[in-house]
């Protein structure tokens, strides 16, 4: 089965946010997927074997913490991370990668690490990047929607209507209050099903709480 989330996983804290979120979000009954990805193979069979069996592992606790066996996992080799989860995501037919946000971040901020941020720079796929510490209360739905000021057009208010109905949250227009999930558009000057972040998206994403999805240019998600 061909999965519509992709969650990059590692096993670290931050990526058990990114699980919780995934998690929050296949409630809509989008069937999810867990990536990792590794850069290359090892020349030795016996260190090959290792590194593939730590990947494995890696994986089958994401599936424990999940508490589901019906989620498919993927090992997937890529020079870059980015790349490598863009590649499954198209050949999954996947339409949003989660991610959990920067080691550094304070809690209830999301802030992308590097390869989600390179993603935000032109990628072809939707983004969510997981508030931190979402992990604390895994089992907590998505209450509440919002669109962040700034650059966006109507795909981006039809997702997050679209997010709202299907997970009986409650939408709202302004990003500055808190709120569970903010839905960010790319800018209008950005290329067609390509994501580019405004000045104004980004400063009310930093001044924002919650968990953050961003849209390509004209793309929905969820719909």
């Amino acid at each position: 089965m061909s999965a519509d989330i992709i969650v990059s996983y590692d096993g670290t804290a931050n990526d058990d946010d990114a699980l919780a979120l995934g998690r929050a979000l296949g409630a809509t009954g989008a069937t999810l997927a867990l990536a990792y990805v590794r850069h290359s193979r090892e020349f030795d069979p016996r260190r090959e074997e290792l590194a593939q069996h730590d990947a494995q592992r890696r994986l089958r606790t994401g599936l424990g913490l999940l508490g589901r066996d019906d989620v498919a996992t993927h090992v997937i080799f890529s020079a870059s991370t980015d790349g490598g989860l863009e590649q499954l995501a198209d050949a999954e037919g996947a339409s949003v990668i989660v991610f959990g946000s920067d080691y550094r971040t304070a809690p209830g901020r999301a802030e992308p690490g590097n390869t989600a941020q390179r993603l935000l720079d032109g990628g072809k796929v939707a983004v969510a990047v997981a508030a931190a510490g979402y992990r604390l209360n895994p089992e907590t739905p998505i209450r509440s929607i919002g669109v962040a000021d700034g650059e966006a057009d109507g795909s981006v208010t039809e997702t997050v209507d679209a997010l709202a109905a299907k997970l009986g949250a409650s939408a709202a227009v302004n990003a500055g209050q808190q709120l569970d999930l903010i839905v960010v558009g790319s800018q209008p000057n950005a290329p067609d099903g390509r994501i580019a972040l405004g000045g104004s998206a980004r400063a009310a994403l930093n001044a924002s709480r919650g968990s953050v999805l961003v849209l390509p240019r004209g793309r929905t998600a969820f719909v």
